[in-house]
């Protein structure tokens, strides 16, 4: 007897259609497997025959082939574990094979015939919806996140009580829908209240403007400055003045998340930006992705948020580099022998650094002790072409202690987040849907970020003097066109143009006169 059942493989965040074969054959008894499986999905036959027998089913003494086709495409993971047992169910003429039609089914069994969570449920349920396939299936854990595309998902407990439902002795309701509309807008009155607030932060009205500015048009933030100036609790603030997902952004961010197996199954819609803080130990691996089986890195966990990389000349060599491709193409390539991949990953670099080793050059007070071997290697752990990619860069300087205590406290970051939200929308409508000013490029960027004769003449002067690179033109075009969005006008003004070559100029960074 022959059964063919539908489950999927993972190819980064999308979903891949795979038809599972079971054939009962004549032989002596044993079980193959083919169709390029990897260790986890090999391991599964000792884990659907324990399952099955511990669901009340003996498998027959024949010859088991199980294909998993496409043969060319490579299988990870255990979410195979239910389509091959219930494929094994229906060879063996207990299901009906009209009941395994029109169905996706994707799970892990554990030995007493639980069905265990899996990773890419997300990405299952936005192929089913695509292709047209009626009912999901996926264990009891993974249903929410399932409903999440909006198809009819079925979330049992057990082999068992899956085994019911598909020969219709006791069906089971689908997994009942969710206003995730509605849960974004109350994770999103949750979230401005638990995060840290601008209000905290005392003085440093030029680094508070910077990260507003770079909030607005999606731009890329580097602080320098000396140890306990603020520069962690400024990019701690990031999150707070940022605008709310949209269900789309959510949904993709979800997708990544789930791929990566960091979901919960609760709630496992993500609905606040990502923020990101690898250690400064973390290899280009954490941070880009990759491994046997590529998974996301924080690059790609950061879709859509912010990552935010302290004390970044701490970071090795190697990490940083991997950063520039990311940075300038919103997505990452992972190539391996077998296959290639690629993540989303377009996310805020937010970075912060000493201006040398022991933190007080320049300090007004605190003599540097650092030689000048040691701050030129300090400066070469930061390239030029990664500098070259951050729009903004920003001093951040100390504040004076009789200062801290006479100051008051500045704007909050909900009244920043509404100015930031209110910028954000006029881009949208002027640039296009999901398009940033931090994205634009080419005959959009002339078009949109177009300059009257006296800002040509300032930015042709500013350029001549300081050597602009083409990309540092192009950045320093769209962050004025970010501060022009943030006043309300269609115009890009020298203020503006003024402005946006300050932020590129300003900041103590290593290597820096």
């Amino acid at each position: 007897m022959l059964a063919r059942i539908d489950t999927i493989a993972l190819d980064g965040i999308r979903a891949i259609p795979v038809e599972v074969e079971v054939d009962l054959g004549r032989g002596l008894p044993m079980l193959n497997m083919v169709g390029l499986p990897d260790g986890a999905v090999r391991e599964a036959k000792d884990r659907v025959r324990a399952a099955l027998k511990n669901s009340g089913v003996q498998l027959p003494a024949r010859r088991v082939t199980i294909n998993l086709a496409p043969a060319d495409l490579p299988k990870e993971g255990s979410g195979y574990d239910l389509p091959m047992a219930l494929g094994l169910l229906a060879a063996m003429e207990l299901l009906p094979p009209e009941s395994l039609r029109g169905r996706l089914f994707l799970g892990e069994l554990a030995l007493d015939g639980r069905l265990k969570p899996v990773p890419g449920c997300l990405p299952a349920a936005m192929l089913a919806r695509e292709a047209g396939i009626g009912e999901l299936i996926v264990p009891a854990a993974n249903g929410v996140e399932g409903a999440l595309a909006g198809g009819r998902v079925v979330a049992p407990e057990t082999l068992l009580e899956l085994m019911r439902h598909l020969t219709g002795e006791t069906p089971l309701a689908p997994v009942p829908p969710t206003d995730w509309h509605q849960a974004l807008r109350d994770e999103e009155s949750r979230a401005v209240g638990s995060m840290r607030d601008l209000a905290d932060v005392k003085g440093q009205e030029h680094a508070r403007r910077a990260l507003e500015v770079a909030a607005a048009g999606g731009h890329n933030l580097i602080m320098s400055g000396p140890p306990g100036s603020g520069k962690t609790l400024l990019a701690r603030c990031m999150p707070g003045i940022l605008p709310a997902l949209t269900l789309a952004e959510a949904l993709e961010v979800t997708a990544i998340h789930s791929v990566a197996g960091r979901l919960e199954g609760r709630a496992p819609l993500v609905t606040r930006r990502p923020f990101r803080t690898p250690h400064h130990t973390s290899s280009h691996v954490a941070l880009i992705g990759g491994g046997g089986v590529p998974r996301p890195g924080e690059v790609s966990l950061a879709h859509r948020g912010v990552l935010f990389l302290d004390e970044i000349p701490e970071f090795g060599r190697s990490a940083l580099e991997s950063l520039r491709e990311p940075l300038e193409a919103g997505d990452v390539g992972i190539a391996r022998a077998a296959r290639s991949t690629r993540f989303p990953a377009r996310f805020q670099l937010v970075a912060a650094c000493n201006p040398c080793p022991c933190g007080h050059r320049g300090h007004p007070q605190r003599p540097c002790r650092c030689t000048p071997i040691q701050v030129e290697r300090y400066a070469s752990r930061l390239s030029g072409p990664l500098l070259d990619r951050i729009d903004l860069h920003v001093e951040v300087p100390p504040v004076p202690p009789e200062t801290m205590a006479d100051l008051p406290s500045g704007e909050t970051s909900a009244q920043v987040r509404q100015r930031v939200t209110e910028a954000r929308l006029r881009q949208l409508q002027r640039n296009g849907a999901g398009v940033l000013n931090a994205d634009l490029d080419g005959a959009p960027l002339n078009r949109f970020a177009a300059l009257d004769a006296e800002c040509r003449t300032l930015l042709l002067t500013a350029g001549r003097k300081l050597a602009f690179s083409a990309r540092t033109h192009n950045r320093i075009l769209k962050v004025s066109r970010t501060i022009a969005d943030l006043e309300g006008v269609e115009t890009i003004q020298a203020g503006h143009l003024a402005e946006a070559i300050q932020f590129r100029l300003g900041g103590r960074f290593p290597g820096s006169g």
